[in-house]
């Protein structure tokens, strides 16, 4: 299953050398905004609309109805959208007790979440229907891939009925676990003593991260990793080099029809971020046009997301939709060499390295 990992990067001794003075930025500044500005209120909105998930399901699961089925529906298409805001920042909490595993288990290239999620409904597992019981079990079968599935895998239809309600609790335990992983990571990362404090105050006694360019490593290789993962990983995924070569069934939320709706999310969280922590600020007046560029590009690559509706298959099916596909991939690799080629020499940092392993 592939990672992300962290990036490395050669940096100088203090990142504030290879800046003009004029520019006057402190890294503590810049991760201090970055935190305040895109990573709490991105895991607070999360954690908003998880327990909106959960409220759903309790719903539909006390009253099913195709009403009830659809507002399920609707409530898990906004929190795939939210995660997908929040999931760029894949350091920190969300990565203690697995829980971005958890969260999400993807790509799942061997289908033993699917597998497993099967296995559940079909033996009608009674620990799998309680949160707390769920989240000691495989990490493959407690998030958004398993919830995906009972909302809309073989059978989903049954939930608009009284005649599966097993289905139905087994949703709602997904949904719960999900909503506590949400709150707990908002929770650590408005912790005044915790992960953020030692994001942002980056010192000799620091145990992560000893100085500013440490802590701003971090924050590149966010740009840099999911932007590769974006790419390589959930596009190429499902978009072959030609049609022929497609796998629409290895698409994320392929069932839901989220595919492009969570790309779309993916990139407007890495342009929050980046406009949120004002990095461009730091760059020297003559490549002051590369934060705009950055902007700009990152918002075509947005719309453009967004501008493919409906099932993937029949998108890829679709000429004109799968050269927007083509053309999202496009938007990526321009902003990979943008941001980790471009911006980062503008920076001093020499950037060596692979974000991404395979099986």
């Amino acid at each position: 299953m592939s990672k992300r990992l962290a990036a490395t990067l050669a940096l100088p001794l203090f990142l504030a050398i290879s800046l003009p003075a004029s520019a006057a930025v402190k890294a503590s500044d810049v991760i201090g905004r970055a935190i305040d500005g895109f990573v709490r209120p991105a895991y607070a909105s999360l954690d908003e609309h998880a327990a909106g998930l959960t409220k759903a399901m309790h719903q539909l699961c006390e009253a099913p109805s195709e009403k009830n089925l659809e507002a399920a529906r609707v409530a898990f298409s906004g929190t795939v959208e939210a995660w997908s805001v929040a999931e760029i920042i894949a350091f920190g909490p969300i990565k203690e007790n697995n829980r971005l595993e958890r969260m999400l288990y993807w790509p799942d290239r061997k289908s033993i979440g699917l597998r497993q999620v099967q296995a559940t409904l079909a033996s009608k597992d009674p620990s799998a229907t309680d949160p707390a019981q769920l989240a000691q079990k495989s990490v493959a079968m407690q998030g958004l891939g398993g919830l995906e599935y009972v909302l809309y895998g073989d059978g989903a239809e049954t939930l608009a009925r009284k005649d599966d309600p097993y289905r139905c609790a087994y949703g709602s335990a997904v949904a719960g676990n999900v909503e506590a992983m949400a709150g707990e990571v908002r929770d650590a990362w408005q912790n005044p003593d915790g992960f953020a404090s030692l994001w942002a105050n980056p010192g000799p006694k620091n145990p992560l991260y000893r100085d500013g360019n440490e802590a701003v490593t971090e924050l590149v290789g966010v740009f840099i990793n999911e932007l590769d993962m974006i790419r390589d990983v959930r596009l190429k995924g499902f978009l072959g080099a030609r049609p022929d070569a497609d796998k629409p069934k290895q698409a994320i939320y392929w069932r839901s029809q989220n595919t492009t709706a969570s790309l779309a999310a993916n990139l407007s969280g890495i342009d929050q971020l980046f406009q949120a922590s004002k990095l461009g600020d730091a760059l020297p007046a003559d490549a002051q046009w590369m934060a705009e560029s950055i902007h700009i590009q990152l918002t075509n690559g947005v719309a453009t997301a967004k501008s493919i509706a409906g099932p993937i298959d029949k998108a890829l099916a679709d000429p004109a939709l799968r050269g927007k596909l083509e053309h999202f991939a496009l938007i990526t690799s321009s902003l990979s060499t943008l941001i980790g080629t471009r911006m980062t020499a503008e920076f001093g940092l020499t950037a060596g390295f692979s974000s991404l392993d395979g099986d």
